[in-house]
């Protein structure tokens, strides 16, 4: 039994929980939500919602990769290797997914927030944001199971 790697994936999965639960939230809730909004709703309030996120949240985010990293470093055992390299992978996937999608559109409705402007393709921005959310939800579950695989597999 590894303790450390165990310890290390307990971090991992809360961390990875934070970010999970968020990514959750917005799918059931906010997304469609915003899809009944009016631009300029979506624009100020969404906007600030990101101004908090993106500022708030990158630290579980970049804790779980770290654990995961760790973990799959530290892990002696097979099934725990891969739980650990599943949870990487997956959590790389999904810092992909946000940085090339969802980070460029938060930027955008964060300026239009502060600035109290309304985006023209206000509408397209968040039907582009939303068109992603299930898929970094569903990464972020791949991550989660990996990271318990290797809880219960210690």
């Amino acid at each position: 039994m590894n303790t450390v790697a165990t310890a290390i994936a307990v971090i991992g999965t809360l961390s990875t929980a934070v970010i999970y639960g968020t990514d959750l939230f917005c799918a059931l809730v906010v997304r469609p939500a915003a899809g009944g909004a009016a631009d300029a709703s979506i624009a100020d309030l969404i906007g600030r919602i990101h101004e908090y996120g993106d500022r708030r949240l990158p630290v579980p985010g970049m804790a779980s990769i770290i654990a995961a990293a760790l973990a799959v470093a530290l892990s002696d055992g097979t099934l725990s290797r891969i739980g650990a390299t599943t949870a990487l992978i997956a959590l790389l996937a999904w810092l992909a997914v946000y940085l090339r999608i969802s980070a460029p559109i938060n930027k955008k409705l964060r300026a239009a927030a502060a600035s109290n402007t309304v985006p023209t393709d206000t509408k397209e921005l968040q039907q582009r944001w939303d068109g992603v959310i299930w898929l970094r939800t569903a990464l972020q579950t791949i991550a989660l199971a990996g990271l318990l695989t290797v809880i219960v597999t210690h």
